[in-house]
């Protein structure tokens, strides 16, 4: 066996020390700072710009941003729920609708807080007349004015009903005059006369308005029947609107 060559030197390759590699905090806080931003600007817009409300429904945007008109109440507006008070007993019809009614009129007035009549008859006839009368159901008396008031008008409606049928002429619900309303026509033998009777509820007051005429026989009754229902309408009308200022 012959000698073996000796290995060949083995060369070993210098590399340089890798870096150290950077620390990873500063990179991550700016990563956060990021996405920290976007949250906020991402929550402006939903702010900002409307969008549907969290139940999914069609309504109104929940998120939008409306800005107050300027001198606008935080309350929402309501019509008038009650009648707080009357007016005056002869204060409720102007002067030219009585004029129009009974010329020449003299008033005669009576009441408190929560009744008042004003009657008003024609000179040298004792058969013509007109009377207002007013019922309030004021708030601060009862805990039901409404309710107090729609019983009175029912038993109101209930003594009509009543009435004996050779004084009742006609008896009718009428449409378009406060809240419920019906009108009455009837005859006074004592006069001998007619009225037409209107008698209106508008929220806790109840209204009546009465104008009587002459009439000796019934044909002239029959006679004065639309136009005493209209007269005595005209009258309830502007009595009503009137406590709506009230």
């Amino acid at each position: 066996m012959g000698l073996q060559r000796p290995p060949e030197p083995f060369h070993r390759v210098y590399s340089a020390p890798e870096p150290p590699s950077p620390p990873r905090g500063p990179r991550l806080l700016k990563l956060l700072a990021v996405l920290a931003a976007f949250a906020v600007a991402g929550a402006g817009v939903f702010l900002v710009v409307p969008g549907r409300s969290q139940s999914g429904g069609g309504g109104s945007d929940a998120a939008a941003v409306a800005q107050m008109p300027a001198g606008a109440s935080h309350s929402p507006v309501r019509p008038r729920e009650f009648v707080r008070s009357l007016p005056s007993p002869c204060q409720a019809v102007s002067r030219a609708t009585v004029d129009r009614t009974v010329p020449k009129a003299r008033p005669r007035q009576s009441g408190n807080s929560t009744l008042t009549t004003c009657t008003y008859s024609a000179e040298g006839s004792p058969s013509r007349w007109l009377r207002v009368e007013a019922h309030l159901y004021a708030p601060d008396d009862t805990a039901t004015p409404v309710e107090d008031a729609a019983n009175l008008y029912d038993e109101r409606w209930e003594q009509a009903h009543d009435a004996p049928p050779v004084r009742t002429i006609s008896l009718r619900r009428h449409e378009g005059l406060g809240d419920e309303a019906y009108r009455w026509f009837k005859a006074d033998e004592a006069g001998p006369a007619v009225i037409g009777q209107v008698t209106a509820r508008t929220r806790n007051a109840v209204l009546t308005v009465s104008y009587s005429e002459h009439a000796p026989g019934a044909a002239e009754r029959r006679a004065l029947e639309r136009a005493c229902l209209d007269r005595a309408t005209a009258v309830a009308r502007e009595a009503v609107a009137a406590l709506n200022h009230f």
